[in-house]
């Protein structure tokens, strides 16, 4: 009987055991990514409200959104002196603001990329929210494209401007009537604007000003004004279909939601090309003053000008302090002074107060000196308590035959950090080591007349030889008692049948150009002027991917002169090759056509892309 029962409450655990495992809910294995962006299911006001009153907007989407970098890619066109106050609210966007607005005036809403889903970060692009205050809804636009001046490439977070005031100093001192952004490819659109005569400009806005009110600003600029009329980038009036009726429904007190049923469509935009081209530069500046002051050493002060100062003067002095304490070495232009100090009871002070004589533009535009006094500080290093094992550091030098091969005609070159003592010679040599047997071989060495870190070696070495440069330890040293470890460096003068060649033969320009070739980067490796069409000529040149470009030297003086709105000028222009050069070992690349006769091209695929966050 025992027996049965424990056999009998076994049978029933197991029913009930097996019908708890029939009846558990399992949590789904997953499914499709979610790729679609976020959809605006309604809005309070519809998109595209007529005669708007509010100081409020609300937009809700089908699932829970974020702003992304909101501040920063969020606008108003036209803007308010005020920047709205966007946030999300449950499934929604909400857009406040307190400033009264124009009347009779459309204003768009950019949002960029700035609304995403909130799980799979989907992105809404480049969505917009139209009202207007008066009776209608300004459908005209304008399109173009803005590049940077000098090498053609899309500039970032710049503004585009559209002003109805014609004088210059608008765009100095008034916010504009229309303003969006560039997009990652250079292309910009300005939607909803009324009919009119207007100014077009770029901007990169340094101080969030919406206006142009500093020289060190990016700027570009139309030559003449532009007409916008119905004749071109007309918007059609948004469409509703017959058989649809905006939905209203009341919630609360008094109010009225809208779901937004209207589409807006927008003339397509073949290519992203648009009407203006635009080129933004940076100004050269014009009045003097002191840029910058560091101390990035205990002994090493660097000051700079904003300007060369021609044939007036850039002093400097130590109070109380003997000038043996110290030795200067201005820059080629003299608008940069690096200042050494070689008196260690001097230079081991925290603060010193310098006192500096330059030219300084006043208030009234007047050029004279102004003195001032520069406090240089320079904070000690903490030191460990722990005794350290590690090894000493020495003085470590440079050279441009590190690499093992120097171009034939090419001077060997040492640089340091700090300003060099004078070499012991007696523990360097320079050896031919072509034969089995080294040979002691002549040089000297000649410092640079300008810059107390850069020595150069001179030696009779030829064509189709072996080098070995020795140095001892301790035979180079600085100033400040810091000494090298010994060096070896084995070179040769590579024979110029191992480097490549590129030929260019340049025609349908006339007047001066300069002709530079560039590295993958646009890092210049040389550049020949030419005052026609004919034939130039790159040589000695190594392994690599080569680009060039021609500057257009409307001024003839030899180099790329940037724009001055004041003067209405604007950026010499320049122009690409329409392909990268890929040069092999020993290759001579010949007869490359080039016809320049169309400035400022650069083939998109030369440019570097944009990536969007």
């Amino acid at each position: 009987m025992r027996k049965r029962m424990i056999i009998r409450l076994f049978l029933i655990s197991a029913l009930i055991v097996a019908a708890g495992s029939c009846a558990k809910i399992s949590a789904p294995s997953g499914g499709r990514r979610d790729k679609t962006p976020p959809v605006v299911i309604k809005s309070t006001p519809l998109n595209l409200t007529k005669n708007f009153k509010g100081k409020k907007i609300e937009v809700d989407f089908d699932e829970y959104v974020v702003l992304d970098n909101i501040n920063d890619k969020f606008m108003v066109s036209p803007p308010m002196k005020k920047k709205p106050r966007v946030v999300t609210r449950g499934k929604g966007v909400v857009i406040e603001f307190d400033e009264k607005l124009k009347d009779s005036t459309t204003y768009t809403f950019y949002f960029l990329d700035a609304i995403r889903d909130l799980n799979e970060g989907n992105i809404l692009q480049n969505f917009q929210f139209v009202i207007s205050t008066g009776p209608v809804i300004d459908s005209l636009s304008v399109t173009g494209n803005i590049y940077n001046a000098n090498n053609l490439e899309v500039p970032e977070k710049t503004q585009v401007s559209l002003y109805r005031e014609l004088a210059d100093s608008a765009v100095e001192k008034h916010l504009p009537e229309y303003i969006t952004r560039l997009d990652p490819t250079g292309y910009f659109r300005i939607d909803n604007i009324r009919p009119g005569i207007y100014k077009l400009f770029g901007l990169k806005d340094a101080d969030n000003s919406k206006t142009y009110n500093s020289p060190d600003e990016e700027f570009a600029f139309m030559d003449s004004t532009i007409l916008i009329n119905s004749q071109k980038n007309y918007i059609p009036p948004p469409v509703i279909p017959k058989d649809t009726v905006p939905e209203k429904k009341t919630t609360g007190k008094n109010k009225t939601v809208v779901k937004d049923t209207t589409t807006v469509k927008k003339a397509p935009v073949p290519d992203l090309i648009g009407d203006y081209r635009l080129f933004l530069f940076k100004a050269n500046k014009k009045l003097h003053y002191l840029m910058s002051s560091k101390r990035d050493l205990k002994y090493h002060f660097t000051y700079i000008l904003s300007l060369p100062p021609d044939s007036m003067n850039f002093e400097f002095s130590i109070p109380g302090t003997d000038k043996s304490s110290y030795f200067e070495e201005p820059n080629y232009n003299r608008d940069t002074l690096m200042v050494w100090l070689t008196d260690s009871s001097l230079y081991s002070k925290p603060l010193i107060n310098t006192n500096i004589k330059y030219p300084f533009t006043d208030s009234l535009g007047v050029v004279g000196y102004k003195l001032d006094t520069v406090a240089m500080r320079f904070a000690t290093p903490r030191v460990s308590k722990a005794p350290s094992k590690a090894k000493k550091k020495g003085l470590a030098i440079e050279s441009n035959i590190q690499s093992g091969n120097l171009k034939p005609g090419q001077t060997i070159v040492f640089k340091s950090k700090t300003p060099f003592a004078q070499p012991d010679t007696t523990h360097i040599r320079m050896y031919d080591i072509t034969q089995t047997t080294k040979k002691s071989i002549p040089y000297q060495f000649a410092k640079d007349s300008l810059l107390s870190t850069k020595y150069y070696l001179k030696s009779k070495v030829e064509l189709g030889k072996k080098y070995f440069f020795l140095a001892d330890s301790a035979s180079w040293g600085d100033i400040y008692g810091m000494r090298t470890d010994s060096i070896g460096i084995k070179f040769a003068i590579k024979d110029p049948e191992s480097y490549g060649k590129i030929t260019f033969t340049i025609k349908n320009y006339v007047g001066p150009r300069i002709i530079q070739l560039l590295d993958k980067s646009e890092k210049l490796i040389a550049q020949v002027p030419m005052k026609e069409d004919g034939k130039v000529t790159f040589n000695l040149l190594e392994v690599g991917i080569y680009r060039a470009r021609v500057i257009y030297d409307l001024n003839g003086d030899g180099k790329w002169t940037t724009g001055d709105f004041s003067k209405h000028r604007q950026p010499e222009p320049v122009s690409y090759y329409y392909q990268e050069l890929d040069l092999k070992p020993g290759w001579v690349l010949t007869e490359q056509l080039w016809d320049i006769s169309v400035k400022n091209f650069k083939d998109p695929k030369l440019r570097e892309p944009k990536k969007t966050k």
